[in-house]
């Protein structure tokens, strides 16, 4: 099969998706000064690009599979010519509108302004639809700083990305609306999937992706429990299908072993105690395929 070639975006996507490629057991390591990351997997091959530009090559069938924010695929208007595989969940971040706390959103929306942002595309479709007559400034990179309550402010409005709000609030501005929600998904060009060897590949990744997601959120607990008690441990127990459970030596009791989410733990473990369990036992899962 030809090799299936996959575009890693820089910064914290790269960061996010090489953890997890680890996690899978595909390993790949960039020497400096290269943008070709070498693997441990014949059958693939990676490359390093800009995390604005990875959708727009895979929409010209430059890769097979790309790793990028929903945001820049929207940005790039290639959301009809990609497909999204499937949501990593990775830096989750908003794209909002956002003012300086001091300026009355509605009274500015009703005259000519200009919008600092690095999201051209989006900050066009959004005037129109607010029906609010203004021009874009596009910064390159960190875009508070344009945006202030003052007459020499080179903007009136920032359109910019955030997780938690921290940085507006720090630069005395206010979120007045909402664009768009993204975080960082896999994607595959059109192309790619028409192949049928490639499409297969692809899903196999998805699939061991989805394992290894799927293990970061439970962990493992094994205990022991006597014959008297075990009937209403059963009963008690949280689980993903049913608990595995075996004799222990001599018929004493038995040994329980469930898959719980890692949220439940703090108060899932008093509950096992008070219900008879012994000997319990927590550790981490590495992959977990339903």
């Amino acid at each position: 099969m030809e090799k299936l070639s996959i575009l890693l975006a820089k910064g914290r996507i790269y960061e996010s998706v090489y953890e997890l490629l680890g996690d899978v057991g595909i390993s790949i390591y960039l020497p400096d000064r290269t943008y070709f990351p070498i693997t441990n997997q014949k059958d693939l091959a990676f490359q390093v690009v800009k995390p604005q530009i990875a959708s727009a090559l895979l929409a010209g069938d430059k890769a097979d599979v790309a790793f990028s924010g929903k945001d820049w695929v929207y940005e790039n208007g290639v959301q009809s010519k990609v497909t999204e595989i499937m949501d990593l969940g990775f830096d989750p971040v908003r794209i909002v509108a956002a003012v300086p706390n001091t300026v009355d959103f509605e009274k500015l929306s009703k005259q000519p302004v200009t919008i600092a942002t690095e999201y051209q595309n989006l900050s066009k479709k959004w005037l129109k639809d607010k029906k609010i007559n203004g021009t874009i400034f596009r910064t390159w990179g960190t875009s508070e700083g344009f945006v202030q309550d003052n007459d020499a402010s080179l903007a009136q409005i920032l359109i910019d990305n955030t997780s938690t709000g921290s940085s507006l609030k720090a630069n005395n501005l206010k979120i007045v609306d909402t664009l768009m929600e993204s975080s960082t998904r896999m994607y595959a060009s059109k192309e790619a999937l028409k192949d049928p060897q490639k499409k297969q590949k692809i899903m196999e990744l998805k699939m061991l992706f989805e394992a290894v997601l799927s293990a970061r959120d439970r962990v493992m607990l094994e205990m022991n429990v006597s014959q008297k008690d075990f009937n209403k441990l059963v009963k008690g127990l949280p689980s993903m299908k049913s608990p595995t459970i075996s004799p222990l030596f001599g018929n004493n009791g038995f040994a329980v072993k469930i898959a719980v989410q890692k949220s439940e733990v703090p108060t899932l473990l008093p509950k096992l105690k008070s219900l008879g369990a012994t000997d319990i036992l927590e550790y981490e899962l590495r992959k977990v395929m339903q």
